[in-house]
């Protein structure tokens, strides 16, 4: 008999709310950020993946799609995709993308670019996204962040939904960017004064 169902099991809707909201107002996108500093602060503080294992929104929608919808095909995960090349290799691909998504958002802020109102999934395709920005009181920078931001959201959402269908429900979980930098916080954390000398 399965046990009760806590609050953070439901978390999967939060997930499937932020994608929603932001593609009526991409203003919504800023509310991702609490997807990157939560799992990070747990981290630091606690040592362990508690969000990966328990507060994972996301986690839990692709477990949900996959695992009781059936739309995994439940297969492994190539040994390729769980090696330490492949995981670090992605996280310094995705840094990179990040920090060229907020050098866009300097450029915008400084009024040395315009205001982009594009989405741009995968990192490749620019799909327009004017109907869910409205203004805002700010900078246009605020706008431009938001677009960027959605757009690592919704591109990392994709790929887990790829790898949902190819392989195991949660196999984007192996190579997550903020799983990889969990669990090198928790590493780092661990480690016993004898293990430092």
């Amino acid at each position: 008999m399965k046990g009760k169902k806590k609050w953070y099991d439901y978390l999967w809707i939060a997930s499937l709310a932020y994608l929603i909201l932001g593609f009526f107002n991409i203003l919504f996108a800023w509310l991702g950020l609490l997807c990157f500093f939560i799992p990070l602060a747990i981290a630091v503080v606690k040592g362990n993946k508690a969000y990966c294992n328990k507060y994972c929104g996301r986690g839990q929608l692709f477990s949900l799609v996959g695992g009781r919808f059936g739309l995994s095909r439940k297969k492994d995960i190539p040994g390729w995709m769980k090696s330490g090349y492949f995981r670090y290799g992605f996280l310094i691909f995705f840094f990179a993308m990040f920090f060229l998504m907020l050098w866009n958002t300097w450029l915008v802020f400084a009024g040395a670019k315009n205001l982009g109102t594009v989405v741009t999934l995968l990192w490749t395709f620019k799909l327009p996204w004017h109907w869910a920005y409205h203004g805002t009181l700010f900078s246009d920078g605020v706008a431009q962040f938001a677009f960027g931001f959605y757009s690592v959201m919704l591109t990392s959402t994709v790929l887990g939904f790829l790898t949902m269908v190819l392989f195991k429900p949660r196999s984007w979980c192996v190579y997550c960017p903020m799983g990889t930098m969990t669990q090198l916080i928790c590493k780092a954390k661990n480690v016993t004064p004898s293990q430092k000398q």
